[in-house]
C-alpha cells in the first residue's frame, strides 16, 4: 500500500510540474522579482452539474463566467454589478433595474434586458434548487430596464438577484452547464471532468481586473492536495482541522469564519401524529420545552470547539451568527451546569437510582441520529451524549444513511447542519409552513408570535426594515425561536473553513462564509494578488 501510495504522489508531483513548466505566465515586478499570473488551486469538490445559474450554480461562491443584477460587498451592503440603479415599489411586489449598457459576453455579442428575462424565466422552469415560484412575471420594459413582478411581497428575493448569474438567450442550449458563455471575470478554457478545470480572463470583462489570467481548480482528495501542497505546487488548498497542526514550507494557514453550523434540531411536539405516508411525527420527551432549554443551556461548546474541531471553529447560538439579520441579544450563556439542572429540578424532572431523570413514567432518554459518513456530526454526536450525563439525560447516538433519516427525523433528534447567506433559512426551518417538507422544519415547530414577525420580515422593502423583523422572530423580549425563547434547535458549534495560502499571496478580506457547498472563497476573487 505504501508503494502505490508513493507512486500516487509521484503521478500528482509530474502532473503539477508540467502544468507550470509548459505554462509559463510568469510577469516581472519592478524590483525584478518573477510572480506569475496563474494560479493554481484545490479549494473543494468538483461541481457535478456544471456551471449553468439557472440550475443553481453560483449559489455558493461566485459565478466566475456570469456576472449578476447585484452583489454583497465583505458586509453584506448590496452592491450594483451589471445594474446601474434598481427601485422597490411601496407595496413590494416590483422590482425595477436599469442596467450597464457596456457589457459584452465573453463572445462579444451585447447583454440586453432581454438576456436578464430569459435567465429568469429559464430558471423558473428549470424546478431547480432556485426558488422563483414567487416571481409572476419578469419583463423587458427597454433595451436595458427590466422589471420583475412578485406574487407576494418578498425582501429575501434581492439575495437571488445577487446570486444568480445572466446567461445569453443567443448561445444558452442542452450544453450550456459545460460550455457556458457570460459575462464574468473568467471564460472556461477546458474541464477534465474528475481531474481538473481551467479557466482564463474574460478579455470583454468590464469590472476590476484581475491580477491572475489563469485558474486551474484541481479535483484532488484531501490527502493528495496536501501532498500537492507540501509539494510546492498549488497555491490555495482547501484542508481539514486534521492537516492544519501541520507546518507546510511556503504556505499560509487561513482559517476564515464561517456559519458553517451544526446543531441539534429536536422533535417539537408531541407523539402521535403522523406524516401523509405514516411517518411518525414528534417525541414526548424532548417536545418539554425544559428538556430543550437545559441542554441549550448545560452544552459546553467551547470543550466540542476544542475536542471536535481542534479549535478550528467558533461556538454556534443560532443558524446565522453575526450575519446582519442574527439578533445579538440571542447569544447565551452555556455550559452553565447548575443553571441547567435547575430547570429540569423545576420543570419537575427527577433522577431515578440510575442517575436518569424522570417525569412520571417518561425518561429522559432518546436516540439521536446522525448522518452515515460525517465524521464531525457523529464526533459531536457522541460528545454531547457524554456531557448530557452529567444533567442526567441518556443520549443514545446512531448512524443512519440519508434515506433512513427521512423516515425517523420527525421523531428523533438530529444533527444536522445549515448556514446560508440568505435569510430566507430562517423561515424555512422556523416557519409553520414550511413543517415537514423535505428538511426543512422537520421538527414541526410552530408559533404565531414567531410566524407574524418572519412574514413582516418577507413584506419589507429595505433590508434594514426586514433585518429588524427578523431579528424579532428570534428574540422579541418575550418569545422568538432561539435559545432565550422556545429553542427548538440547540446549536452547536460553526465549522471553521481553513486553507494552506502561498505565503505570497494576498487574498483579501473574506466574509463570513456559508454552509460547506460550491467555492465561496472565490467570492472576491479580482481582488486577490501578490503581496508587494
Amino acid at each position: 500500500m505504501k508503494r502505490i501510495a508513493l507512486y500516487f504522489l509521484i503521478s500528482i508531483l509530474v502532473v503539477l510540474s508540467a502544468c507550470s513548466d509548459d505554462n509559463d505566465t510568469s510577469t516581472t515586478t519592478e524590483n525584478g522579482d518573477a510572480k506569475k499570473d496563474e494560479l493554481i488551486l484545490s479549494i473543494g469538490g468538483e461541481v457535478d452539474d456544471g456551471f449553468d445559474p439557472t440550475t443553481g450554480w453560483g449559489l455558493y461562491g461566485s459565478p466566475l463566467f456570469q456576472s449578476t443584477l447585484l452583489t454583497y460587498d465583505q458586509d453584506f451592503n448590496v452592491q450594483h454589478d451589471l445594474a446601474t440603479n434598481y427601485e422597490v415599489s411601496e407595496d413590494g411586489l416590483t422590482y425595477t433595474f436599469e442596467l450597464r449598457d457596456d457589457v459584452l459576453f465573453s463572445d462579444g455579442e451585447k447583454l440586453t434586458a432581454e438576456d436578464v428575462v430569459f435567465t429568469y424565466a429559464t430558471a423558473q422552469e428549470s424546478g431547480s434548487v432556485l426558488d422563483l415560484s414567487n416571481l409572476k412575471q419578469v419583463e423587458a420594459m427597454e433595451a436595458f430596464q427590466v422589471e420583475f413582478t412578485l406574487e407576494h411581497p418578498d425582501s429575501t428575493f434581492i439575495t437571488l438577484l445577487a446570486t444568480t448569474g445572466i446567461v445569453p438567450k443567443h448561445a444558452y442550449d442542452e450544453t450550456y452547464n459545460e460550455n457556458p458563455i457570460g459575462s464574468g471575470p473568467y471564460q472556461l478554457v477546458q474541464w477534465d471532468k474528475g481531474e481538473q478545470l481551467i479557466v482564463e480572463a474574460n478579455p470583454n470583462y468590464y469590472g476590476n481586473i484581475s491580477q491572475f489570467k489563469k485558474l486551474t481548480f484541481l479535483f484532488y482528495e484531501e490527502d493528495a492536495a496536501f501532498a500537492a501542497a507540501k509539494a510546492g505546487k498549488v497555491d490555495v488548498v482547501a484542508i481539514t482541522p486534521g492537516f492544519a497542526t501541520q507546518e507546510v514550507g511556503g504556505m499560509d494557514l487561513v482559517e476564515l469564519d464561517t456559519i458553517d453550523n451544526r446543531g441539534i434540531v429536536f422533535p417539537f411536539v408531541e407523539e402521535g401524529e403522523e406524516t401523509e405516508d405514516g411517518v411518525p411525527i414528534g417525541n414526548d420527551v424532548t417536545s418539554d420545552k425544559a428538556i430543550r432549554k437545559a441542554i441549550d443551556v448545560g452544552i459546553d461548546r467551547e470543550a466540542l470547539v476544542e475536542g471536535v474541531l481542534n479549535g478550528f471553529g467558533t461556538k454556534a447560538f443560532s443558524v446565522a451568527d453575526h450575519l446582519p439579520w442574527w439578533n445579538a441579544e440571542t447569544e447565551i450563556k452555556d455550559a452553565d451546569i447548575k443553571k441547567a439542572k435547575q430547570i429540569l429540578d423545576d420543570a419537575g424532572w427527577e433522577q431515578n437510582e440510575e442517575g436518569i431523570r424522570v417525569k412520571g413514567n417518561l425518561e429522559a432518554s432518546f436516540d439521536l441520529l446522525y448522518p452515515s459518513g460525517d465524521d464531525i456530526r457523529q464526533s459531536l454526536s457522541l460528545a454531547v451524549a457524554d456531557q448530557l450525563k452529567e444533567l442526567g439525560i441518556e443520549v443514545r447516538t446512531k448512524d443512519q444513511n440519508w434515506a433512513n433519516l427521512e423516515n425517523t427525523m420527525y421523531s428523533n433528534p438530529v444533527m444536522m447542519g445549515w448556514g446560508s447567506h440568505d435569510p430566507i433559512e430562517m423561515y424555512n426551518i422556523y416557519s409553520s409552513k414550511t413543517r415537514g417538507k423535505g428538511f426543512y422544519n422537520i421538527n414541526y415547530y410552530s408559533n404565531p408570535v414567531v410566524d407574524k414577525h418572519m412574514e413582516e420580515a418577507m413584506r419589507s422593502t429595505t433590508q434594514e426594515e426586514a433585518n429588524g423583523h427578523w431579528k424579532k422572530a428570534q428574540w422579541d423580549g418575550e418569545t422568538g425561536f432561539s435559545a432565550k425563547g422556545d429553542a427548538p434547535w440547540v446549536w452547536l458549534v460553526n465549522v471553521n473553513h481553513i486553507y494552506l495560502v502561498n505565503e505570497n499571496l494576498d487574498i483579501g478580506e473574506q466574509r463570513v462564509q456559508p454552509h460547506g457547498h460550491g467555492w465561496p472563497i472565490t467570492d472576491f476573487i479580482n481582488d486577490w494578488k501578490w503581496k508587494e
